[in-house]
């Protein structure tokens, strides 16, 4: 038996971005305008939206004027003007509102554009718990999937223009993912602290309606701004019913619908809590956590036109200053607010690809606690069966094209040996027959691509807890490393880190089978592993080793794998 280790084949971590080389040396295709897909087959260019938007408002317009002229119309918004103070709360904007404000549009800002970038990684979405392109898909920013059976869904990742996402380039979702989730923290931080101060002040009365002419006010208020006869209205003393409307969606229903498809997309809740995962699929979450940034998008560009389009200085007085006034107090502050904005938004992308692993290591303190705790939570088989399993499965990973690789698979795998050593007591070579011979495992499991893609497949080989039970772990092995025959994109061994806990769970074994046949060489022929509890990126393919160690810091990079090493992933990344 070979005791062999594989770690001399492992390459150093990157300490920084080289836009040039980075993940292979990604050629710099670009996203395309978005499409969604009418009926079964056509698509439509949403930036035909522009034009057909403009046509539509200067109809609205029209409309609006035309009505507003009218004797019954002019009678309803005498009836009903707009806002009703007599069901306000507290008159003005107190300071803790002012600051909340400024810190949700600045978080905003990094989260819209980290969001961005992420979906850029895979630029489709679907409604559906499947992946399928091209049948499944509702909006895509790429093109149609070419005929290609190995087409993986790296190779579908696009880039964005230079300061749109965030950091901008192409695949670089793991640091858009440090970013996003990071600043998601932050971002729920300022809520929970305005939602406390909003209810222990009263100024709650300020954006929730407590009467239905919140209704025909909205109406009316409609009528008067599609006139351009803005109503007369004073938000420092009650907002106008259309205001308070939209107020009230923001605040207590777009906000926490971010959150809950936020986590509809963790597979540390979706493998967890399959009651909901079920019914709110990962990719139904996607699409609804994208509609939710568009919605605020709109929301925010309607607020920012009409805060500039009806009374600026006053507008800015309320919102940056706390003052019911004409003077430039607030449009100076807010001059400043956006310098800062400014210069964080041109900051950020630089700063990145500079200094990677800061950035990874500020989100990690910001969003490890939750990703800790979640992951004690320990999920139950059987969630799915035969009839969820995916007729689409992407393909992923930089396959394996070494003399060694091609040797094997021409023989059959009769000449693979599995390794498995380091601190264990009984150091073992597996044949493929010889692990057809252990207690045969089958799971039908949900698989989470960290790009955004799912599928549910049949998984059949042996668990890891058998192996476990051949090796026999030393106490002081705490995670196991996982050495592919295939090389990263950058060159080196591909590898991946898992705590030892984790191996031990009924959803963790190493597959041969898949959906009842041989794995193929696109899914990782001869073995992979099949760990549920992290994304896909860790489930190494094409399995030529196993090494138990103390600590993944002793090994590669010391990052806990490949991705971690040179594109900064995450351990433990199941958030």
């Amino acid at each position: 038996m070979s005791t062999t280790s594989f770690r001399s084949e492992l390459k150093p971590a990157e300490h920084e971005v080289n836009s040039e080389t980075w993940a292979g040396g990604l050629e710099n295709k670009q996203a395309i305008a978005p499409r969604v897909r009418v009926g079964r087959d056509k698509w439509f260019n949403v930036l035909w939206l522009a034009p057909l938007g403009f046509v539509v408002l200067v109809a609205a317009v029209a409309v609006g004027k035309g009505l507003y002229n009218n004797p019954a119309v002019q009678a309803f918004i005498e009836r009903h003007p707009g806002s009703d103070p007599a069901t306000a709360g507290p008159e003005g904007m107190p300071w803790w509102a002012n600051w909340t404000h400024f810190f949700n549009l600045f978080l905003m800002m990094f989260i819209i554009r980290s969001g961005i970038q992420i979906l850029a990684d895979h630029p489709r979405l679907y409604v559906s718990r499947n992946a399928t392109p091209g049948k499944d898909e509702w909006l895509r920013i790429a093109k149609p999937v070419p005929d290609d059976p190995l087409w993986t869904a790296k190779d579908d990742s696009v880039g964005l223009p230079g300061q749109f996402g965030l950091p901008g380039i192409r695949h670089s979702i793991g640091l858009a993912r440090w970013w996003h989730l990071g600043l998601d923290m932050l971002w729920l931080l300022n809520g929970a602290v305005f939602y406390v101060l909003l209810f222990t002040t009263g100024h709650w009365r300020h954006v929730v309606p407590t009467s239905w002419e919140v209704f025909p006010n909205a109406a009316s208020v409609a009528v008067q701004y599609l006139s351009l006869n803005w109503p007369d209205d004073n938000g420092w003393v009650a907002y106008n019913g259309l205001q308070l409307l939209a107020y009230f969606t923001t605040i207590f229903l777009a906000a926490p619908a971010a959150l809950i498809t936020g986590l509809g997309m963790s597979p540390a809740l979706s493998m967890r809590l399959t009651m909901i995962s079920k019914r709110l699929s990962i990719q139904l979450a996607r699409s609804l956590h994208f509609l939710v940034m568009v919605y605020f998008i709109f929301f925010i560009i309607v607020h920012v036109t009409l805060v500039f389009a009806t009374d600026a200085l006053n507008n800015l007085n309320h919102m940056f200053a706390s003052r019911d006034d004409d003077s430039w107090a607030g449009f100076s502050v807010f001059a400043v607010a956006m310098v800062v904005t400014v210069v964080a938004w041109v900051w950020a992308t630089p700063f990145t690809l500079n200094h990677p692993n800061v950035v990874r290591r500020v989100a990690y303190a910001l969003i490890g606690p939750l990703q800790l705790a979640l992951e004690q939570v320990d999920p139950k088989p059987g969630a799915f069966t035969e009839k969820d399993i995916s007729p689409y499965f992407w393909h992923n990973g930089t396959y394996p094209e070494t003399v060694e690789y091609k040797e094997l698979e021409k023989n059959d795998f009769t000449d693979w040996r599995l390794r498995v050593y380091g601190l264990v007591e009984n150091p073992t070579d597996f044949s493929l027959d010889e692990l057809k011979t252990l207690p045969y495992h089958e799971q039908i499991t949900q698989h989470f691509c960290i790009q955004g893609w799912s599928g549910v497949a049949k998984w059949g080989g042996v668990r890891m807890q058998t192996i476990m039970d051949i090796a026999k772990p030393l106490p002081q092995a705490k995670w196991v490393a996982f050495y592919s025959l295939g090389s990263g994109a950058d060159g080196g061994t591909y590898y991946d880190v898992h705590d030892i806990k984790q191996m031990s769970n009924h959803l963790t074994m190493l597959a041969y089978d898949m959906n009842g046949a041989p794995l193929t060489y696109g899914h990782g022929a001869p073995l992979r592993l099949r760990n549920e509890l992290q994304h896909g990126f860790m489930h190494v393919k094409w399995l030529k080793g196993i090494e138990f160690l103390s600590h993944y810091t002793e090994i590669g990079g010391g990052h806990g794998g490949y991705n971690e090493d040179q594109e900064f992933f995450g351990p433990r990344h199941t958030i």
